[in-house]
């Protein structure tokens, strides 16, 4: 089977779901779930999609950290009996609930990115034992709601076009279920900075600019398995993660379904979106201000020009270093980019093969680090309006709705 070595070096936990799968199971949505009040509203709003063809189970990973309180475990031993009855009230012929509970995971791993892979595992497991690597995961969360087509778009898309191995799923919080103005302009600040960070890193000329919503994606099974799997980062598990599957090809957008996150305050992880929430509510960080455009203006200076590096000599690898904006000139040196240039090279038989080896390298990390290195040194923040505005006008293009 195409899991077979994956599973085997991979997997820690045995199989959670006795059940067999049925032969023609072509979607699992996987929805972790710690301490979740909301669980059963996600649920009913799975339940609420228009029909589909397709065969689809529903993966709810309860899970805990051996470090839980009591209060919490006992919450979530209750979520998981609750879910048991839920099932066997509301699985259908094509939409199956498999509610699983991994409680007192070891500390050291505890977190989002291993209880998604739990469930991400256990779907693997699922497609592996009736052959279907060509069966889609869909990444969900418990506090999640999502539009009556979500499903069926889904599978249309993965019907349609074999070669699609992934895609993010357009997201708006639902900043109308809170009474508090400034939490949801807080929640309003930060979507803005999601589209405006995605559309300002393709403005520049990087590709595999994606939105990287740990509740908004879906990957088949056979490029979740080539990849790797899901990591067990207790935080932005689902950037590192999208990230590693650009290194397959272009991940596609679903725009016109959508994922509901909640629009609440949360602790559970150091970033994203309810960090991001907490802190604004906390006084502690201030939405309203972004990475300037103007680095952003500068590093396409560099994606312009990567072509110019095909099989060039280190004396004009530095002169092209030297030419770029100070900030971006200072962060290239720091990367020993000259060296790099030239290994690219050399495992390069083609333009085509250089730049795709290029962009390999200089990825989203990349970027990342130096916009937060630039931005303490070159670029003061920039209120988010403003650049957003500026973005706009040099792109033609507004975000994405």
């Amino acid at each position: 089977m195409f899991a077979d070595r994956y599973i085997e070096k991979n997997i820690v936990y045995p199989a959670f779901i006795e059940a067999e799968a049925d032969p023609s199971l072509a979607l699992i949505v996987v929805i972790p779930c710690l301490n979740e009040p909301e669980i059963v509203r996600t649920l009913e709003s799975l339940c609420s999609c228009e029909p589909v063809n397709s065969m689809i189970e529903v993966i709810v990973t309860v899970n805990d950290s051996e470090n839980s309180s009591a209060d919490v475990k006992s919450f979530n031993e209750e979520t998981y009996r609750n879910l048991l009855i839920w099932k066997k009230n509301n699985d259908s012929q094509n939409l199956v609930f498999h509610p699983i509970y991994a409680p007192s995971v070891h500390a050291k791993h505890a977190g989002a990115g291993m209880a998604r892979k739990i469930g991400m595992d256990e779907a693997i497991r699922r497609f592996n034992a009736v052959s279907r690597p060509e069966g889609v995961i869909v990444s969900l969360d418990a506090d999640c709601l999502v539009s009556p087509n979500y499903l069926r778009r889904i599978e249309k898309v993965f019907l349609q076009n074999k070669s699609c191995f992934a895609v993010t799923i357009n997201f708006r919080h639902r900043m109308e279920e809170t009474n508090d103005p400034k939490q949801r302009l807080g929640i309003q600040l930060y979507e803005d900075y999601l589209h405006y960070y995605k559309q300002a890193s393709e403005y520049a000329g990087f590709p595999n600019s994606i939105y990287t919503i740990g509740s908004a994606f879906a990957v088949r099974a056979e490029a979740y398995v080539k990849q790797g799997g899901m990591n067990r980062r207790q935080a932005g598990e689902d950037f590192y993660f999208l990230q590693k599957l650009t290194k397959l090809g272009t991940i596609d957008e679903i725009n016109d379904a959508f994922v509901y996150p909640s629009a609440r305050v949360s602790d559970r992880v150091p970033f994203g979106t309810g960090a991001a929430i907490t802190k604004w509510m906390n006084d502690s960080d201030d939405l309203a201000l972004t990475y300037n455009f103007k680095a952003f203006m500068d590093l396409k200076e560099l994606a312009e020009r990567v072509d110019t590096l095909y099989r060039v000599s280190n004396e004009n690898c530095n002169s092209f270093i030297l030419s770029m904006p100070d900030p971006v000139q200072e962060y290239l040196q720091t990367l020993g980019f000259a060296d790099k240039v030239a290994e690219i090279n050399q495992n390069s038989s083609s333009l085509l093969s250089f730049r795709k080896r290029f962009f390999q390298f200089f990825d989203a990390f990349i970027i990342l680090r130096f916009l937060n290195i630039a931005h303490q040194k070159y670029y003061p923040k920039q209120d988010i309006a403003e650049a957003i505005r500026q973005l706009q006008e040099k792109s033609g293009k507004r975000k994405r709705e």
